[in-house]
């Protein structure tokens, strides 16, 4: 199964982006699932986490601002960014774990 992010963009800091994570097929067997993101010069992170019980683990950089989902009906995964920060920008992926192939990733942009 590949994971494709979307819905990335500009935004002004302090605004919301919701980022979609669309599968080639049935996500509802995989146990974990996660967001990434790399800024340039950076190496990629997680910056979230979601297990097939539904439990979500955040890295402490975004923790109280993002929100992590999966809808297994629709083969879905979500990212609710709230409160954004210029140092939220950078390219975001969806991928399993373990790694599947990754995608192209969206662009996310912070304005200060």
């Amino acid at each position: 199964v590949q994971l494709q992010a979307s819905g990335g963009g500009l935004v002004q800091a302090g605004g919301s982006l919701r980022l979609s994570c669309a599968a080639s097929g049935p996500i509802f067997s995989i146990e974990v699932m996660g967001w990434y993101r790399q800024a340039p010069g950076n190496k990629r992170e997680r910056v979230a986490t979601i297990l097939r019980s539904n439990r979500t683990i955040y890295a402490d950089s975004v923790k109280g601002r993002f929100t992590i989902s999966r809808d297994n009906t629709r083969n879905t995964m979500s990212l609710q960014m709230n409160s954004l920060k210029p140092e939220d920008t950078a390219v975001y992926y969806c991928n399993r774990i373990p790694w599947g192939p990754w995608g192209q990733g969206t662009q996310v942009t912070v304005s200060s």
